[in-house]
């Protein structure tokens, strides 16, 4: 089986009503982490890769990743630029074997944002790849994705922007964000549901997307501290409202934070209790068991995905 679209994937997870996890990933343990939950679970996935991780990991390692992680699971697995920042990054990926790209023109006017996003839509188009664009902004840092002020999506703007781009999916904001500090002590975490089901109806069978919808799971955020690290304060989205998410026209839901928690605690638990240990495969080892079950936990309990591959 070879990297595929999300086209697919998208037309039963809505019909479904479950999402797709994207997870971010950065080296080989991640996605094996990753990839053996949804073995397990036999759940569609979707990999992505931001600008930061290319720099980090380069582009044919990370593709020749995902191809060996198609030939171990035999998964349908979709490979996505994450916040792609202009034309110039999204070719490259599109030219480079990505089977899907987002084109992150959400700080442009709102025509300018919809230059891009169709510039980059024709092109990809033409190429056989799938493009996701995004209308509003999710507070935030992530890489080098960085928000002060949260902007929510104007459903008014949704279906003018979808005609005009064609775009294949769409990233909106309703509250979720970037990293994993999202909201302010005694914030309470909240969803735009109203934003939410405005767009569904707006734009009836088309598949919107999350960002920003890591939970920060309490447990890894308790070892992360307890083992030499403070994170004081770090609140995500509660699973509950992610699934109710996923069960209405939410095709897509990005969790990259999670993912950096679950392995930064287990290596330094591993470390704290192993202080001689040298060898990486002694400490990236528990690291990618802690992604793998955290993973299958959001499979089942988050996404809803699970025996849907």
């Amino acid at each position: 089986m070879a990297i595929v679209t999300t086209t697919e994937m998208f037309k039963k997870a809505y019909e479904g009503g479950y999402a797709i996890g994207a997870f971010n990933v950065n080296n080989m343990e991640i996605i094996q982490g990753i990839t053996e939950a949804a073995k397990e679970e036999n759940a569609p996935l979707i990999l992505q890769v931001s600008k930061g991780a290319r720099k980090y990991a380069k582009h044919n390692y990370l593709i020749k990743l995902v191809e060996a992680a198609i030939l171990e699971t035999d998964l349908p697995i979709a490979l996505h630029l994450d916040h792609g920042a202009d034309f110039e990054i999204c070719k490259s990926c599109i030219d480079g074997g990505f089977s899907s790209v987002m084109i992150d023109g959400s700080h442009l006017p709102f025509e300018e944002n919809i230059a891009l996003t169709k510039k980059v839509v024709e092109y990809a188009h033409a190429h056989g790849c799938v493009v996701e664009g995004e209308l509003g902004q999710l507070a935030g840092v992530e890489d080098d994705v960085n928000v002060e002020n949260h902007s929510y999506t104007d459903p008014a703007q949704v279906e003018e922007f979808v005609e005009k781009t064609n775009v294949d999916s769409l990233a909106i904001a309703i509250g979720t964000s970037h990293g994993a500090y999202k909201f302010k002590p005694g914030q309470k975490p909240m969803l735009r549901f109203d934003i939410l089901d405005e767009v569904s109806k707006r734009l009836p069978g088309f598949p919107i997307v999350l960002h920003g919808a890591s939970s920060v799971i309490p447990e890894f955020v308790e070892k992360v501290n307890k083992y030499g690290g403070a994170m004081p304060d770090a609140i995500g989205i509660p699973e509950d409202m992610l699934r109710q998410a996923a069960k209405s026209s939410v095709c897509k839901i990005n969790i990259d934070s999670d993912l950096r928690l679950a392995m930064t605690a287990a290596v330094r638990e591993h470390l704290a209790n192993n202080p001689s240990d040298f060898d990486p495969r002694q400490y990236l080892t528990p690291a990618r068991d802690a992604i793998r079950d955290m993973v299958k936990r959001k499979i089942v309990n988050v996404l809803g995905c699970n025996g849907k591959a």
